[in-house]
């Protein structure tokens, strides 16, 4: 299978541990962003993985592209360009602290891109699946623009498209999500979301649940996924449901919806090493179970507990094989060493 992920790629800094921002003045550099996060997945599980975006000429965004084309994406469809890449700073949260991420990536080199930047018929040549989320189309009008040409380019073409709504109140206001993103998706057959991103978009919730208190009522998430389907045609809608207790402990499982039946994963108590890319590395695992697992609950299976080993990876990036993941599927969550 070949994919296509387009996003952003940025600079990840981050305080060591648990210290607070600048609370002594070293950072981590790494690198990340929502739809890179997913090619890396997909490369780890042995896809063919292609991550579209376009950098500035410089060593910064060079060492980017040379650490996904060792881990194993395709790079070479990305567009060089602009003046800057984007950063943002991430803080861990513990106990009752939450994590807080800082964006500081006005006029990046993706969000000034041009629609002419991108070819996307020679970029979709011989490809099966596309993947975006709602953080792209958010950061311009322009970008918006240019994945609209990318999805009616892929649905051109037959090519199955996985949107995850990622809605971010630091880039866009739910009103105009909820515009863009809803134009959006009659090109999408497999919608990914969280417990807050249907409702933050399109206004559509669970009537008891209580994310900001972790209390979650998982059959109401049918209803959810239902009228999603109802409103949009998707083919399949996958919810994750994370009941969050502490910055340090979440419960973590999902709901797939597909084919009008709703299947509920197993769930699993995480304590949590780095959260930042969780999402990102559920829709990696869907993707890549949707693809080779007859059984779609199977399919939800690998992604929950591909996404639940990546809680406990430092960094964006998942960093798990499907060997690993498949063992966790089959009950070894003990933790012991592997000799």
């Amino acid at each position: 299978m070949k994919v296509v992920c387009f996003g952003e790629l940025m600079l990840r800094l981050a305080p060591e541990g648990r210290l607070r921002l600048l609370q002594e003045p070293k950072f981590q550099a790494t690198f990340g962003g929502g739809e890179a996060n997913v090619a890396v997945s997909l490369a780890n599980y042995g896809e063919k993985a292609k991550f579209i975006t376009k950098l500035p000429k410089n060593d910064i965004a060079d060492a980017a592209l040379r650490e996904l084309k060792g881990l194993g994406v395709c790079v070479c469809g990305v567009v060089r360009g602009g003046d800057r890449m984007g950063i943002y700073y991430c803080e861990k949260g513990a106990s009752m602290r939450p994590s807080k991420v800082i964006y500081d990536r006005a006029h990046s080199a993706i969000s000034e891109a041009k629609e002419e930047d991108f070819n996307w018929s020679e970029i979709f040549e011989g490809v099966d699946w596309f993947h975006f989320t709602g953080i792209t189309p958010a950061l311009g009008d322009n970008v918006a623009a240019i994945t609209k040409n990318a999805l009616l380019e892929a649905k051109k073409r037959g090519i199955t498209v996985s949107c995850d709504l990622n809605y971010r109140k630091k880039l866009w206001s739910k009103e105009k999500a909820g515009k863009v993103m809803g134009d959006l998706m009659q090109y999408v057959d497999v919608c990914i979301a969280n417990e807050a991103d249907a409702e933050d978009v399109f206004g559509i919730k669970g009537e008891t649940s209580d994310v900001e208190n972790g209390k979650l009522n998982a059959a109401e998430y049918e209803s959810v996924a239902k009228q999603l389907v109802d409103r949009f045609g998707f083919k399949a809608v996958a919810i994750t449901l994370r009941e969050s207790i502490s910055a340090d402990d979440n419960n973590w499982g999902a709901m797939l919806y597909k084919d009008g039946k709703a299947l509920f994963s197993k769930k699993y108590a995480i304590r949590i090493v780095d959260r930042v890319g969780g999402g990102d590395s559920f829709g990696g695992g869907l993707i890549y179970g949707l693809n080779h697992y007859d059984d779609p609950q199977m399919a939800l299976e690998f992604a929950v507990a591909a996404s639940a080993l990546k809680h406990t990876i430092e960094g964006d990036y998942n960093r798990v094989s499907v060997a690993e993941v498949e063992s966790l599927i089959h009950g070894n969550a003990s933790g012991r060493v592997q000799r």
